[in-house]
């Protein structure tokens, strides 16, 4: 399962949400067929461009809850103290991928910030 994590500040497009996606999967090497789903967490559910995105790429929007975010925090590489006084979380994108990904869930990407939109991938053996 690979996972798209995605952060975002307010009113971000699908356009911008999307261009962070296809950034962080370029420089893993992968295509976006590669993509099993989409993460974001829960307080983004209102965030029309991440749920257009994930449908443009035809993958589900898994939204993750704020205990899930925090119980994979200290797994995060990246480090953005803005992000941590907003989400309780040093890397939302990133934290939602190994949410998502599963207790096996590893770090493909570390965090890509493209405008105002991040994307990390995690990837794990799991299937949703």
């Amino acid at each position: 399962m690979m996972v798209a994590g995605v952060g975002c500040r307010k009113g971000a497009s699908a356009r911008e949400v999307g261009a962070a996606i296809i950034a962080a999967l370029s420089r893993a090497g992968l295509r976006a067929d590669a993509l099993d789903a989409i993460a974001a967490p829960a307080t983004k559910s209102s965030e029309a461009g991440i749920a257009a995105a994930a449908n443009d790429l035809g993958v589900p929007l898994v939204l993750v809850p704020q205990a899930e975010l925090e119980a994979v925090g200290a797994r995060t590489v990246t480090r953005s103290d803005r992000v941590i006084a907003l989400m309780g979380v040093p890397s939302a994108a990133e934290a939602a991928a190994l949410a998502a990904a599963g207790p096996a869930g590893r770090l493909v990407a570390a965090r890509t910030a493209v405008g105002p939109a991040t994307c990390a991938l995690a990837t794990s053996e799991a299937k949703r």
